[in-house]
């Protein structure tokens, strides 16, 4: 398989900081300066916008409402605000006067939300903080649950557990993946990550966990800013007849995981391609494709490129015809770059 090709180039006044595919090729990318813009690739225009959250936009979630075309889109943005929009509107530019649910006071003021997701049936939605907090928001009746365990550093990323309604895992700064029952709020398992010991003088970043992802039959993908990547398969719905479902997802388990070395630097993002392969993206733009196979004991790397013209990549997301890429580019302007096949 050959490396994808650069599609197209969108850019933005501020570097991109959050993106999302809808439906179809609908992307929303989300900016510094507490802006969204909706295209429909691969067109590069602005198909609708958002503009002055207040704050750089962290997460977008898509909403796929019943009676929509293109859906709504759940922003975190800031210390205090989760704000629903509707981008079936007719009105071309938006803001946060637009919206039509403001979720207010969930965190504490010196808090700030990281990402949020929503789960399958789009009743709830997960959350993470900068405190390492952990929660959840039923969408119907506003009501939070936070998790009893904190993240002892930043939480920078949370996830829904494929056909696991109630189970959740998420990811920070303190080298842990948790997983919690959200009825309890109380934890199912846990996987801390240890360094790799540094050799010839050279010490590598600490590793964090700046992203996870899941295929569609529950294998885990964890990135880390040491430039590995944890791949879990003990939650995969694909068993076999010997082996039984088991009563909670299994994914942290050592004996059913293994670890890729990718790069010497940190891996921003991590997504799976299909349930097959997964994605990752580094700081400085370096794109490769891997093998998800637990049971391979190859690298397993299919291609590997660098980005065309970003300098600092925040962020990455797929779907079944493209790749993007987003961050800035000299002079500090925003940039995503698209490529397909």
């Amino acid at each position: 398989m050959t490396p994808p090709e650069l599609k197209l180039s969108i850019r933005t006044p501020a570097p991109v900081s959050a993106l999302a595919f809808g439906k179809g090729n609908h992307l929303v990318i989300g900016a510094d300066d507490g802006s969204l813009r909706l295209y429909n690739l691969p067109e590069t225009k602005v198909y609708k916008a958002v503009r002055g959250l207040g704050s750089d936009v962290s997460s977008i979630a898509w909403m796929h409402s019943p009676g929509t075309e293109i859906g709504n889109i759940w922003v975190a943005a800031g210390q205090k605000v989760i704000l629903l929009f509707g981008l079936d509107t007719p009105t071309m530019i938006q803001d946060a006067s637009h919206s039509l649910v403001s979720l207010n006071n969930i965190i504490g003021p010196d808090d700030v939300f990281n990402e949020i997701d929503i789960s399958a049936n789009e009743k709830l939605l997960a959350f993470s903080c900068d405190s390492g907090l952990v929660g959840i928001i039923d969408l119907s009746t506003r009501q939070v649950t936070k998790m009893r365990t904190l993240h002892t550093n930043i939480c920078g990323a949370v996830r829904f557990i494929p056909n696991r309604p109630s189970e959740i895992l998420s990811a920070g700064y303190d080298s842990a993946l948790l997983h919690f029952d959200i009825t309890q709020g109380s934890i199912l398992s846990r996987l801390d990550i240890a360094g790799i010991p540094p050799s010839s003088g050279i010490s590598l970043s600490p590793p964090f966990i700046h992203s996870i992802a899941f295929s569609e039959n529950g294998t885990v993908a964890a990135s880390t800013a040491d430039g590995r990547v944890w791949v879990g398969g003990g939650g995969d719905k694909l068993i076999t007849p010997k082996k039984k479902r088991s009563r909670k997802w299994e994914g942290l388990r050592e004996d059913e995981g293994k670890w890729i070395s990718v790069a010497e630097g940190p891996l921003v993002s991590v997504d799976f391609a299909d349930s097959e392969s997964f994605l990752t993206c580094t700081l400085l733009g370096s794109l490769s494709r891997y093998n998800a196979s637990v049971g391979s004991t190859e690298t397993g790397i299919v291609w590997s490129r660098d980005v065309k013209e970003l300098k600092k990549a925040n962020c990455m997301q797929s779907n079944r015809t493209y790749i993007v890429v987003g961050g800035f580019s000299n002079g500090g302007k925003g940039l995503a770059e698209v490529y397909g096949a």
